[in-house]
């Protein structure tokens, strides 16, 4: 009896439990970005100070005198310009007055290309025969330059407002169209059968789902064709003008007026650039789901 009870208590004897893992060595934490998603992060500071280094730049190299102001102005000569035209002191039309005239001419033609080119670019994205109807011609002087077809433009309408206005709309036409035939295409099949298969009919799933797939395609093909409106301003104002923003750069260009010609260079990028960024903000507030799908 003995023996079996000391057989029972070698039977039982306890497990003891493995020993833990050693604790790895610590060795030099790797530095990782905070941000998550490459690029992400503000750049606002970063391009302030990208700006003011190229003004201090300029400044320096101007008034050292390594370039001619001929060829390049100091930054106050061109601030004092900007304050002549500014105040009505130049030998010239205010400022305003050739602002006023550069916006009329680029934002009349801008939505008139918006009332056009948008339903033909939607029509182009949901039929063939709209499709094989505009296609070629937009294709074929989506890639000209301005200048090449601007002098047909005056044989045929003069040298009043029209052909400046039409020059610009057909810069802006062709981009515009262009992507709301791209953004047609935005909807995913899925998307389109679910509504189907919940009773909803072809008008209302373009109505309800296509169109609004395709407004952040649509949104920037305004951004691009404004920026195409931009460009072609000095190209439009070649045509007789008496006023404007690149009616001003050219007439200063004629007198070598450098100092007034990149202010006025400095004025239509600034414009520009302001309508980019209310563009930026439109988007943001009608389409606030793109990217985020």
């Amino acid at each position: 009896m003995p023996d079996a009870v000391a057989a029972v208590h070698v039977a039982v004897k306890p497990v003891t439990p493995p020993s833990a893992p050693a604790a790895p060595t610590t060795g030099p934490t790797l530095k990782t970005s905070a941000f998550k998603v490459p690029g992400q992060g503000a750049s606002g500071t970063i391009s302030v100070v990208t700006v003011l280094v190229l003004l201090m730049l300029w400044a320096l190299i101007t008034n050292i005198g390594w370039i001619k102001p001929m060829f390049l102005p100091s930054p106050q000569a061109v601030f004092q310009q900007f304050y002549e035209y500014v105040t009505g002191q130049a030998n010239d039309k205010p400022l305003w007055q050739h602002f006023l005239a550069s916006m009329f001419r680029v934002f009349s033609a801008f939505l008139l290309a918006c009332v056009t080119a948008i339903p033909v670019g939607i029509a182009m994205g949901m039929s063939r025969w709209a499709r094989g109807i505009f296609d070629p011609p937009l294709e074929f002087y989506r890639p000209l330059p301005p200048l090449a077809y601007l002098p047909l433009i005056i044989i045929w309408f003069g040298i009043d407002e029209l052909p400046k206005v039409l020059l610009i709309f057909l810069s802006c036409f062709a981009p515009l169209a262009l992507a709301a035939r791209s953004g047609m295409r935005s909807a995913s099949q899925e998307q389109i059968n679910a509504a189907y298969s919940m009773g909803a009919s072809y008008m209302q799933v373009i109505r309800h789902v296509i169109l609004p797939s395709a407004l952040p395609d649509i949104l920037v093909g305004m951004r691009i064709a404004i920026g195409f409106g931009w460009t072609t301003l000095v190209a439009a104002e070649m045509v007789a003008a008496n006023m404007g923003l690149g009616q001003m750069v050219l007439n200063a260009s004629n007198f070598l007026r450098t100092d007034i010609v990149i202010m006025g260079i400095i004025v239509i990028g600034v414009v520009a650039y302001l309508f980019d960024l209310l563009m930026r903000w439109l988007e943001r507030r009608l389409v606030p789901w793109k990217g985020r799908m």
